[in-house]
């Protein structure tokens, strides 16, 4: 598209109106953020939308460790921790400075209850395998945190870097069976660096600095984050350049345009972020893995990263991130496909998440085409999704981002959606990959933002986006 053309249609597109737009919105420390969609719950237990998580991690709650700049696990609302001569028990002693933004204080039992809780198959955290060797959680005291395994751990779980912490006292009588359900998830109370304010649902979330946030933790800079809901690319953009968004992720196609605009930069950053088409192996045609296979070597990872992404990624071999070791090439073999399938007849639906154009999708769909397989595109509302995809299982195939960790629990989430059984996790599951193929990688992404100069000391990496949140400032 020309930047004629592009200037054109952004002048023609509505600017938003609801999300982002009223003068309190706009004081001078305020920062508004676009999410292509709604961010799904602040429940930690039931989130699988990643840009939701960081909002946990790094707004609303806290965890026990994160990790820092350098990618090195250190301490945050556990100040330090200790491992039994077994390396079977692990003790965290947590800081007495953090409090709920109601008034009561963070205590090792909020911890013990939230790890408790993830553990249990009814929950439905999205994460629980990665806790299948912790046998319990006990507060000792006010504290004093133990967790106890069965068998001598490597290291830190990854999942305690993820896992954000729950106010125990505000779930009191809630069943986990019933947690989906529960008060808190309408109106969640916080220990971290700021509040949440309000919900209106498909249009914001708004969040205000927390003045209780311990100084030494990092004490946010800014007073309030709006985080509006665009999912039209077209509308985002727009919205960005005319300046009513500080922040939002942009199509790789419109890098240059946002670049050429005095007021904006355009952030390119690496993501732990990687997208695949998830195989349902638990029907047909997928149950079979001489079909799965086919798909995988079907599908031109180089056409969509330089037609669709614009060079803003790395063509997938496999499951693993650049940035967390080497993969091999991708191998592209459409006639090695077609002998796979044989002469019988193949279709598919293949689920994604949007309303647009859906043009990867239909690049997809294109190559699939060239060896005989009809797909079929539904695009689906991110709830409708989530429900089909992760709750139901009901869906073929189905175009997922899959958020990374540096521990690979990501892995096993993808044999467990895949309906594969699987008896390892973490790297024994990489071995495991190119025989069961239970999802065709597409592209490692990279994060491509449209950045509004007047917010300062902005920094994303492989930890996210808001990863320096409490450290942007506006002048």
């Amino acid at each position: 598209m020309t930047r004629r053309r592009l200037s054109s249609l952004l002048l023609a597109a509505p600017l938003l109106c609801g999300a982002c737009r009223s003068l309190d919105d706009r004081r001078a420390g305020t920062v508004i953020m676009a999410s292509g969609a709604d961010l799904q719950s602040m429940n930690p237990l039931l989130t699988t939308h990643p840009f939701a998580k960081q909002i946990q991690r790094y707004a609303l709650l806290t965890t026990l460790v994160r990790y820092d700049r350098n990618l090195r696990k250190s301490p945050y609302l556990a100040a330090r921790w200790s491992w039994s001569a077994d390396s079977a028990r692990l003790t965290f002693v947590l800081r007495r400075t953090l409090r709920w933004t109601d008034g009561v204080r963070t205590t090792a039992r909020d911890a013990a209850f939230t790890l408790n809780a993830a553990r249990q198959a009814v929950t439905g955290y999205p994460r629980r395998r990665d806790l299948d060797h912790l046998l319990e959680a006990v507060a000792v005291d006010d504290t004093t945190l133990t967790l106890r395994f069965d068998r001598a751990q490597a290291d830190l779980p990854d999942v305690l870097t993820d896992l954000a912490i729950l106010p125990a006292h505000r779930f009191a009588g809630v069943r986990l069976d019933r947690i989906r359900e529960a008060p808190w998830n309408a109106d969640p109370v916080g220990n971290g660096p700021f509040r949440f304010v309000r919900h209106e649902a498909n249009r914001r979330w708004v969040f205000e600095r927390n003045p209780r946030f311990p100084i030494e933790l990092g004490r946010p800079r800014i007073d309030r984050l709006v985080v509006a809901v665009v999912d039209e690319p077209t509308t985002k953009l727009a919205s960005l350049t005319a300046g009513e968004l500080d922040f939002a992720g942009i199509q790789p196609a419109h890098a240059a345009y946002v670049q050429a605009n005095s007021r904006l930069t355009v952030l390119d950053y690496p993501l732990l972020m990687s997208y695949a088409v998830v195989f349902n192996a638990r029907r047909p045609p997928f149950n079979r893995t001489p079909v799965r296979r086919a798909i995988n070597l079907a599908i031109d990872r180089l056409a969509i990263v330089s037609g669709y992404l614009f060079g803003f990624g790395t063509p997938a071999g496999g499951p693993l991130p650049p940035e967390l070791g080497s993969s091999p090439q991708p191998l592209y073999a459409p006639g090695r496909g077609r002998v796979l399938l044989g002469d019988r007849p193949l279709s598919f639906e293949l689920l994604t998440v949007g309303s647009g154009e859906a043009a990867m999708e239909q690049m997809i769909q294109q190559q699939l085409a060239r060896i005989g397989v009809t797909v079929t595109i539904r695009q689906l509302e991110l709830g409708a999704f989530t429900d089909r995809v992760y709750r139901a299982h009901d869906f073929d195939a189905a175009v997922i981002g899959i958020s990374g960790d540096l521990g690979l629990g990501y892995l096993g989430q993808i044999f467990d959606l895949s309906g594969i059984g699987r008896t390892a996790g973490g790297r024994g599951l990489l071995p495991v990959f190119p025989d069961s193929v239970p999802a065709a990688f597409l592209y490692h992404a990279r994060g491509v933002q449209g950045v509004s100069r007047r917010v300062r000391d902005v920094r994303m990496d492989l930890r996210g986006e808001l990863a320096s949140l409490t450290e942007w400032q506006v002048p």
